[in-house]
């Protein structure tokens, strides 16, 4: 059973222990748990711990996906080395190993799954393989491959080290869950698929085309009370947060209307290498979350108390939402406890951020005040083998 009590300081607190796991391109998923320790919710409030290293998913491990239909995680293997990427599936357990079901092969570069069509199926964006997949989900948990679309690139975009072709970078399901949208990052398009509810079939829309060099990443939607939908997207490229409002084009298409732009950093100068990476909305719908990789802005007191060299620390952003217009506003600039945060999630109570820091090879756990929306203490840290690329909840 899970429950939480809320702070005067508005900081609703987890109070049982809880199942991450963690993906690395040293070819492992592992299986953390975070409880609470005796000393109470604050610095040092919970433990992080190791229960298990899983293998099978291939040599980089770059995304996983929770099945909210079942206890199925999807994990997707980017395979830099080889002809072809991995899909695998896996039964996650209470006491955190994951037992196989099934590996299929698929195109080279997977970095982003979704499940979708009421877990009927499942979709993956493909970086270096310039695609998208989708496969059917079996009884089993298990994977059959169900289409591939290869995109092509004509002229390449200006930034011509990264845009010499399409790169998709994420797949997303729309609230009505009938559209399935694709940032890519090399064609500086959101494309756009609507779902076929009977047979789980893609079929690819009009694109929506983003400023040119914008380098699109990843995005999530939010569909407000009033019945509007915004969908918020990070360009990695040009360092961008966007707001856009949602119109829909019958059951076949969507509009994108721009109603916010900003820099990553709000009105700060942007720092030379900075690379946007991650966007997540909060449980409440009040907030959004996002993270900026290359860019240190802090430097932290080391988690190793025995240590006294400072940790360099890129950043994690705040934004209020108005969910009239679909605005921004930023609330806070966080440490994120390291070096390169490619990926994070959040806790479904809110309280919460699990962060993984690809080049320092950690993840660490971050209280969230679920009223205002800011970052506060790291309550929890870890050292994982490998490049950190994705951490998520077992809830």
């Amino acid at each position: 059973m899970r429950f939480q009590h809320v702070s005067a300081g508005g900081l609703a607190t987890s109070a049982v222990a809880v199942n991450l796991y963690v993906s690395s391109y040293s070819g492992i998923v592992t299986s953390l748990q975070l409880a609470p320790s005796a000393q109470g919710p604050g610095i040092g409030g919970y433990v992080l711990t190791t229960t298990a290293s899983n293998n099978g998913s291939g040599p980089q491990p770059s995304w996983l996906t929770k099945d909210s239909y079942n206890d199925v995680i999807y994990c997707v293997d980017e395979a830099f080395s080889t002809p072809n990427g991995t899909v695998t599936a896996y039964t996650t357990s209470k006491s955190g190993p994951l037992t196989l079901i099934d590996s299929q092969p698929t195109v080279i570069g997977p970095v982003s799954t979704v499940v979708y069509n009421d877990g009927k199926a499942l979709a993956a964006a493909h970086y270096s393989g310039s695609a998208a997949t989708s496969w059917t989900i079996l009884p089993s948990g298990g994977l059959k491959a169900l289409q591939a679309f290869i995109f092509n690139l004509t002229t390449p975009g200006p930034n011509t080290d990264r845009q010499e072709a399409p790169h998709p970078h994420e797949v997303i399901l729309d609230p009505t869950g009938s559209f399935i949208i694709i940032p890519d990052l090399g064609a500086d398009l959101l494309r756009v698929f609507s779902i076929d509810p009977k047979t789980s079939l893609l079929t690819e829309s009009t694109p929506f085309s983003a400023p040119a060099g914008s380098g699109l990443r990843h995005g999530t939607f939010l569909k407000t009370e009033s019945g509007k939908t915004f969908f918020f997207l990070v360009s990695e490229l040009a360092n961008t947060i966007a707001s856009y409002e949602v119109t829909y084009i019958g059951t076949t298409g969507m509009n994108f209307t721009n109603v916010f732009l900003s820099g990553i950093y709000g009105n700060r100068t942007m720092p030379d290498g900075a690379a946007a990476a991650e966007a997540v909305l909060s449980p409440d719908k009040k907030f959004l979350l996002t993270s900026s990789r290359n860019a240190t802005f802090f430097n932290l007191t080391n988690f190793d108390k025995t240590n006294s060299t400072k940790i360099p620390s890129d950043t994690l952003q705040s934004w209020a939402i108005d969910h009239a217009t679909g605005e921004l506003s930023l609330k806070q600039i966080a440490p994120a406890g390291g070096s390169f945060p490619r990926q994070f999630s959040v806790n479904k109570a809110g309280d919460l951020v699990a962060v993984g820091l690809q080049m320092d090879g950690r993840v660490v756990v971050i209280e969230r005040n679920v009223v205002d929306g800011t970052l506060g203490d790291f309550v929890a840290n870890v050292d994982v083998a490998g490049q950190v690329t994705s951490v998520i909840w077992d809830e």
